[in-house]
């Protein structure tokens, strides 16, 4: 691996806990738990490699959909790690956000992001982004709403205008996308951020995603031409 050659921004579908659990006879509850210890790994990879953000596809909008009972756990567990994981992620210097819609979790819940957003945002070392009742079109919408509210004109619009609006305004693009569980699909991802991200797509489960897994992506990526519409001649000149 090049460390000269780091992704700035690596973002992550976690995908295949349910899986990993039916694999083994356990209930869905133990490889989210096992995903949980999965994504301990990739940030301390992520702190060691040099790699600014790290950005986590946690709870989507349509997660609320599934039955009652595993989001229950889900949000127990979401509870359990910001109780046990902040104040170190902290004491490392890594500043956490919970992006997406917020106002959907209880309310116990969503007070506990706020403070740990609160706690780590003056941290410079790294940054952890959340992403939770999350969806790519809903922050569209939001944002577009959020326009709108303000009076913006047709003929203001651009995409930097655009970009400023959704929730990572203050976070760059994803230079490296990662999905395991072999899925090819984006899940309404990142919808906007991603026009030029490069995918990895690995048929681990998440519980079985660690720092080898983490190299393996970035050594794939480091093979790539990022060409952002140029023609590889172009990009091999400059």
């Amino acid at each position: 691996m090049d460390l000269k050659n780091i992704p700035r921004h690596i973002a992550i579908i976690m995908d295949g806990n349910g899986r990993w659990a039916k694999q083994r006879g356990l209930p869905r509850a133990a490889g989210h738990r096992e995903g949980a210890e999965s994504l301990r790994e990739a940030i301390k990879a992520c702190r060691e490699f040099g790699i600014k953000h790290l950005t986590v596809y946690a709870f989507s909008t349509e997660n609320w959909t599934r039955p009652k009972e595993e989001v229950g756990i889900l949000m127990d567990l979401f509870m359990r790690s910001l109780n046990e994981e902040v104040k170190e992620l902290h004491k490392n210097g890594m500043r956490i956000r919970f992006l997406g819609r917020l106002q959907n979790f209880p309310k116990e819940l969503e007070a506990k992001m706020v403070w740990a957003m609160e706690l780590t945002k003056e941290n410079q070392l790294g940054n952890l982004n959340v992403m939770v009742s999350y969806g790519g079109r809903a922050e569209i919408v939001d944002a577009i709403g959020q326009m709108i509210k303000e009076g913006k004109k047709a003929e203001e619009l651009s995409e930097e205008m655009v970009s400023k609006y959704l929730y990572t305004r203050e976070i760059p693009d994803p230079d490296l996308l990662i999905r395991t569980a072999s899925e090819m699909r984006v899940s309404n991802f990142l919808l906007w951020q991603i026009a030029y991200t490069e995918f990895y797509v690995t048929g681990a489960l998440w519980p079985d995603f660690r720092r080898q897994q983490l190299i393996d992506a970035i050594e794939a990526y480091q093979k790539r031409v990022r060409k952002f519409g140029k023609t590889e001649e172009q990009v091999m000149d400059k």
